[in-house]
Parts: structure tokens; C-alpha cells; sequence
């Protein structure tokens, strides 16, 4: 790409052509703010927060999509003029805005707060507009929707669409009723939404948040009838340090082990453990199938907003998902078997909370079908990382001064096959890990298999075992989660096995995951940085394969005999039902 001169602020810069300004600006580190702008997302030029001053421009224009195509071209990012601009049009907002900022989820983590704060707006400002009802939208089992917060910068919709081809929301009526909505006016929870959550990672206010569920879990906590243990996701490690000033892709496992102690949890442990009981039956029941040619392809369900996807979207491809229960749903079903008989706990008594990153965790907690123990839910709580920030905070945990701890017996010890499968592409790669070595009887030299690994939407790669050629694919976000089905669908393409996970990037990325200003998000690539992370954390670790996890053969040896046994499938399996999509 050609680089050609330009002025900002004053000064002389050699940008590459083409690029636009806000790009250029952040290239030689001028931060221009942004409300509605997400990065190959959502370039629409609609808040007018970012316009600035460009010579023989008639007037301010949006720095998101004004490309500097022209040599010598000067601009102002911060005259009198801009930044007259910019505070008119963020006292236009609030005009209308809801402002309990002291008690709003995102105070202290919210873009339009920060804007206001930086450019001096006060609580009163010149104009007063009609304020939007405070009606509530909580029908949605994960998250709820306030209307009255919200300030119409469509980041929301466009994640819906572009990224997720889900589309149940969009802008509904016209002028100063305009409005985000479902299609009739229809609850969250009536439309056939998947509960990925994305729209809430990128709301840059209130409008937008999980149901919070920390009151449940401390009230289980101070309930002395009650056994309550915990599981954390393998992403949480990488993530929940971005809560605490960290930088992005900081693994805190130990610190998070020692906060969820001090909380009086009977239990901590590593969900990694039931991510590698979920490689041997996944990888069992790939094998079975590929033997006989059956329901192929098999694909992944450890993502349950792609379950839920299928169910409302593919419920043709019902019969080619794995019936394997997610690693939340086995460490549930195990916890009220296995370890309620070694404790000589009833069931009952035992709460199994989760700390996932994904909202759609909060769904599949509530599906009753197929649980492990009749009339009891399998996972009888579930927080996103945001939730147990807010509870470490809630009860006075000074989270960076802790010293690491380590998790407990007999859940304690994952492998890195685990770990990596907060990653995409790290769910396809850890049953490779096993598939590998029980077809060939052989020792893997190299467990990498690096064809899976990355952030790109949709990888294929091809494998050769004891003489079979797998195809296999991997997909993430349900954009391409569509596009790749689309393609089995049609005969196009033909593999063997199939990874899908709902949130582009996988689990690193879920919607339960710490909320990144879009300052941060359009110019670093969050999924790339905590996956890198996993891997680095999976590299270091004595245990790289699922099936040499001494307690997965512990569990195996006292209690389900043998991966895909009778016991196994009745605990550990479940099915899935097709969904109306109106």
C-alpha cells in the first residue's frame, strides 16, 4: 500500500493511503473517540462523536469513514470547532439518557460516562428531551435490555447480524421514537435469540447487561444446610485479571483459586478436569461413528449458544451433533454422582456454581432434560467473569495482593489438552491429542496440531491416522458457523469432524467476558492475545493429553468403567430438541 503525506494537528505524517483518519490518527497517537464505530463491524458514521476538521471540507466530518485518499491533506482533530462538536453532541445524547450512573452495572466501565467526564458535561446539561421508559426487557433467560439507557450507536445490531447472522434485533420505529427492539415489539426471550451475549460485550453503556446471579450465590453460601463448590471455565484464567487493572491476557489461576476460597466455597475446582472427560467421550463416540460411517459429521457441543443455534437454525443437523454434555453440564452431572457417593452428600445439598464466559451458560444451566440426578438441575448457578469480579469486589477481596492457591482434590488437575479449550480451535485439537494415540497405539512426538489454531473464522485441515484421512474444520462465530454448514448442506465440502463455538474467537472471547472499551477493541485483537495465553499456559503444564489426566482415569477405573460406557452415557450424555424460530 502506497503512503502519502498528510498534516494532523499541525504536524507532518506519512500514512498509507487510503486508511481513514481515525486509523491514521491512533497510527501516530492521536486518540479520536468513538461511540457507534466497531472495527469491520460497524462503520456507519451515525454518533458523530469522532468528527473532526479536514481543509475545504464544508463541514466536520466522521473520522471512522473518511478515507485520506488525497496527498497533503490536513486535519484537526481537537480545534475549537471539534471539540464544540463533540460536547453538543453528547449533551444531545443525555438528553434523553437515564442517568443513574451511580447504580448503572457499567459505572466506572462505560464509554459514554468517560466521554462526558474528559470533555467536562455535567449531569445538567442544555437540552431536555423526552426520556425513553425504564421498561425492562428480562424475558431472556441471560441478560436483560433497558431502553432508557440506551443510545441508539447500533453496535448491538450489527454484532447480531454481521457476526452472529442471527438478526432478532434491530432499529424499530422512526424519528425520536426510534428504538432497538425484536421484530413486533417481541421479549428477548420470545425470539429465536441464541444467548451469545455479544451484543453486550460491545454496548458501550447500560443498555445492555447479564442477568446478574451473585445474590444467589451468596446466599447459598450462608446457608449451612448447603454444600456449595465451584468450577471455573479455562478462559476465566486469562480474563478475569482484565477486572483488575491486568493487562489483557494476564493468567491469574492462582490468584482466582485463592479469591474463591476466601468466598467460603466447600470446593474450587478446574472445569478443565470435565473438558478432558469430555475429550474421551467425544473422541470415543468420534471414533464409533467414523467406523461405521454414521451421523457424520460429528460436531462439537461445548458451546452452548451453537446449540442453541442449531436447534432453532440446523435442526436438520440435530442427529450429527456430539450428545456429549458440554464441560459445565459433565461437572454438574458428576458432581451430583460421583462426588455427592465419595462425600456422602445427598444431592440436594450440594450447589454447583459455575464462573463461565459466556452467557449462554446461563441457558443451558436451566435445561432440565437429561440431568444427571431426576428433578435436580445439573448447574444450579451460573456467573460470568463480570459477576465474580463484582462479587470478589462486593465482599472486600483485595484480588492483587493475593497469593496463589492451588485447586482441590479431586477435581483439581486438567490437562493442557483443558486448557486450550477456551481457544478456538482448541476443542478440535485436544480430541485430536487422544483420537490420535488410541487409533495409532502410538506416542505423539509433537501434540501441536497447528492447523486448528488461530483466529480465522474458518479453518479446514486434513489428518492422516493409522491410515484414515480425517477432514476436519473448525468454526467460530455463527456467521461462519453458517457458512460452513451451509456448505456440508450442500455437498460442497465433507468432513469428518467439526468444531463450532458461538463467540468469534471461542470462549476467550464469550459474552460473559470482561467488557473492553471500543478504544481498545478496534485497534488490538483481544481473541488473539488470551488465546495466545491458553496455549502458553497448556505449553507449560506436566499433562498436555485428556487421557493421561490421572484423576479422568481414576473416575473412569471407580466409577463409569470405560469412556461411552452405559453409566457414562446416562450421566454424562444428553439430547437436544428443535426450536420454532418465531
Amino acid at each position: 500500500m502506497d503512503n502519502i503525506n498528510v498534516k494532523i494537528n499541525g504536524k507532518d505524517y506519512s500514512v498509507p493511503k487510503g486508511i481513514t483518519i481515525l486509523e491514521a490518527a491512533r497510527m501516530v497517537g492521536i486518540d479520536i473517540p468513538t461511540l457507534c464505530y466497531l472495527k469491520d463491524i460497524n462503520a456507519i458514521g451515525a454518533c458523530r462523536i469522532c468528527v473532526v476538521e479536514v481543509k475545504g471540507a464544508r463541514s466536520l466530518v466522521a473520522a471512522c469513514v473518511y478515507p485520506i485518499d488525497r496527498d497533503g491533506t490536513e486535519i484537526w482533530t481537537n480545534s475549537p470547532a471539534v471539540i464544540e462538536a463533540r460536547k453538543t453532541t453528547l449533551e444531545l445524547i443525555l438528553s434523553n439518557h437515564r442517568r443513574n450512573c451511580l447504580s448503572c452495572v457499567r459505572s466506572g466501565n462505560c464509554e459514554l460516562q468517560k466521554l462526558c467526564n474528559d470533555y467536562g458535561i455535567e449531569n445538567e446539561t442544555r437540552f431536555e428531551g423526552a426520556k425513553t421508559p425504564s421498561e425492562i426487557d428480562c424475558s431472556a433467560t441471560h441478560m436483560y435490555r433497558d431502553n432508557s439507557k440506551c443510545i441508539l450507536c447500533r453496535r448491538c445490531v450489527a454484532v447480531c447480524d454481521k457476526l452472529q447472522s442471527v438478526a432478532v434485533i434491530g432499529a424499530n420505529d422512526r424519528g425520536f421514537r426510534t428504538h432497538i427492539g425484536s421484530a413486533f415489539e417481541a421479549g428477548l426471550g420470545e425470539v429465536p435469540c441464541v444467548s451469545c451475549g455479544q451484543c453486550i460485550n460491545v454496548c458501550p453503556v447500560g443498555a445492555l447487561s447479564e442477568r446478574d446471579d451473585t445474590q444467589k450465590v451468596i446466599d447459598a453460601l450462608n446457608d449451612p444446610t448447603k454444600h456449595v463448590v465451584v468450577q471455573t471455565a479455562p478462559s476465566i484464567r486469562v480474563a478475569l485479571g482484565d477486572e483488575f487493572g491486568m493487562p489483557v491476557g494476564t493468567i491469574v489461576t492462582g490468584k482466582m483459586v485463592a479469591a474463591l476460597k476466601m468466598l467460603g466455597f466447600d470446593g474450587v475446582f478446574d472445569t478443565n478436569f470435565t473438558a478432558d472427560l469430555t475429550i474421551m467421550e467425544e473422541a470415543t463416540e468420534f471414533l464409533d461413528r467414523y467406523s461405521k460411517k454414521e451421523n457424520l459429521p460429528l460436531i462439537t457441543s461445548c458451546s452452548p449458544g451453537w446449540i442453541k443455534f442449531a436447534e432453532h437454525y440446523y435442526p436438520d443437523m440435530i442427529p450429527n451433533i456430539s450428545s456429549c454434555k458440554s464441560p459445565q453440564g459433565m461437572f454438574g452431572a458428576v458432581a451430583k454422582t460421583y462426588y455427592a457417593e465419595k462425600k456422602g452428600i445427598d444431592p440436594k445439598d450440594i450447589v454447583v456454581v459455575s464462573i463461565m464466559p459466556c452467557t449462554a451458560k446461563k441457558f443451558e444451566a436451566e435445561r432440565m432434560d437429561h440431568t444427571a440426578v431426576k428433578g435436580l438441575a445439573d448447574i444450579d448457578v451460573v456467573l460470568t467473569t463480570r459477576e465474580l469480579a463484582r462479587l470478589i469486589k462486593k465482599q472486600g477481596i483485595i484480588f492483587n495482593a493475593l497469593p496463589d492457591a492451588e485447586f482441590d482434590y479431586p477435581f483439581g488437575l486438567g490437562s493442557g489438552a483443558g486448557t486450550i479449550f477456551g481457544a478456538t480451535g482448541g476443542v478440535m485439537e485436544a480430541a485430536l491429542r487422544t483420537a490420535a494415540e488410541v487409533v495409532t497405539g502410538e506416542t505423539l512426538e509433537k501434540v501441536e496440531f497447528e492447523a486448528v489454531r488461530g483466529v480465522e473464522g474458518i479453518k479446514e485441515a486434513t489428518y492422516t491416522l493409522a491410515g484414515n484421512e480425517i477432514k476436519v474444520a473448525v468454526a467460530s462465530g455463527l456467521s461462519n458457523a453458517r457458512k460452513l454448514l451451509e456448505m456440508v448442506r450442500s455437498g460442497e465440502k465433507h468432513y469428518d469432524f467439526i468444531e463450532i463455538m458461538a463467540c468469534p474467537g471461542g470462549c476467550v472471547n464469550g459474552g460473559g467476558q470482561p467488557i473492553l472499551p471500543a478504544s481498545y477493541r478496534n485497534f488490538n485483537d483481544v481473541r488473539a492475545i488470551r488465546a495466545a495465553a491458553l496455549y502458553a499456559d497448556d505449553q507449560q503444564l506436566p499433562v498436555r493429553k485428556s487421557h493421561e489426566n490421572p484423576d479422568v482415569k481414576r473416575i473412569y477405573e471407580e466409577y463409569f468403567e470405560k469412556p461411552g460406557s452405559h453409566k457414562a452415557h446416562d450421566v454424562l450424555h444428553t439430547g437436544y430438541t428443535a426450536r420454532p424460530k418465531y
